[in-house]
């Protein structure tokens, strides 16, 4: 198989001839930066230095996809918050809330025509000719709960939704619109797949709150983009208190991080969402030498996830050697896997 046919064969829960090997969040590091002369924070909103860092990433790393939005905030940026790019060994974060109030929300008519969104648009473009049917190229969203706390700021919006979450549901399912928007924008440049990034663990908000708040926004979201391509739910952090409610989402697939229980979230999900990731980032991938990544990546394949990859995205030091111990421990396994 392809690279392309075994992501999508994977994330259709199909059998593939060796696990897939998937970047589905940034797996930009340094070494791939000074090989490619792109570096953040350029690469963050430029579509040619996006382009060739996702493509170096991915051909250092020895992936089946190439994956070009390498933080959490280019939908921020477009609507108007005020964000600090960074360095090459720094990740970006807000310095200016584009709301002071909720109501203050207003919505362009075509985001995906601004300059930063834009950008990605053409990246995915120029990604698809590089690689036609042989890598998979993922796109990525950022959901309306992260959108809205990049511009209202994290404790602002918990308090409107512990105060009025009617109110915010309903400003939610209007923002969504932005990300549904640029999904399909994405999928129309070349994307195969979608990422849906929205960061409601445990720590931010509760289940309950999660289930009367964002989880009829994220079953709307997800309804109206299946007919496009996969779409992978990520979120960061211990969700295992809302597997069972991100299984019935209608998303194809989560992406999880490492601190969630393997044998939990794979009986929560029960077959109803596939699921990728749990390699650790600060410790297996930044800490561990080639061969120990390779043991760990091997004992999570062993607990019936069959989609290993990092959690999140990978801190920019992490080696690609590293990298390749994850991919060729996944590629090694031919002839003696099928999915689920």
């Amino acid at each position: 198989m392809t690279g392309r046919e075994r992501v999508l064969a994977a994330l259709a829960g199909m059998p593939t001839d060796v696990p897939a090997a998937l970047s589905i969040t940034s797996t930009a590091t340094v070494e791939a930066m000074r090989k490619s002369k792109s570096f953040f924070p350029d690469a963050h909103t430029n579509p040619i230095s996006m382009a060739a860092l996702a493509a170096e990433s991915r051909d250092q790393g020895g992936f089946d996809s190439v994956s070009p939005y390498f933080s959490i905030h280019l939908e921020a940026a477009a609507l108007g918050a005020k964000i600090n790019w960074s360095d090459p060994a720094g990740t970006p974060f807000v310095v200016g809330h584009a709301l002071s109030s909720l109501e203050d929300l207003t919505l362009p008519e075509d985001f995906c025509s601004l300059p930063i969104p834009s950008a990605l648009i053409r990246t995915i473009g120029i990604l698809r000719n590089r690689y036609r049917d042989n890598v998979a190229v993922i796109g990525k969203v950022i959901g309306p709960w992260t959108i809205l706390y990049h511009l209202h700021g994290v404790e602002n919006l918990l308090l409107d939704t512990l105060l009025d979450p009617v109110h915010t549901k309903e400003i939610l399912m209007i923002l969504s619109a932005i990300p549904i928007t640029f999904a399909k924008a994405q999928f129309a440049a070349g994307a195969d797949a979608v990422v849906w990034a929205d960061h409601v663990t445990s720590d931010l908000v509760s289940a309950a709150l999660y289930e009367e708040t964002l989880y009829p926004v994220h079953r709307a979201a997800a309804e109206e983009l299946n007919q496009f391509g996969p779409i992978i739910l990520h979120c960061c952090g211990n969700v295992e208190d809302r597997m069972k409610l991100f299984s019935t989402t209608g998303f194809s697939c989560f992406h999880a991080d490492s601190r969630n229980n393997i044998e939990k979230l794979i009986s929560d999900s029960d077959n109803r969402i596939r699921l990728a990731g749990f390699v650790n980032n600060p410790v297996v991938l930044s800490q561990y030498s080639p061969r120990r990544v390779a043991a760990e990546t091997g004992r999570i394949l062993s607990k019936g996830i069959t989609m290993p990859c990092p959690e999140c995205a990978i801190p920019t030091s992490v080696t690609s050697a590293n990298l390749r111990a994850v991919t060729s421990t996944l590629h090694s396994y031919r002839f003696r896997y099928a999915g689920k």
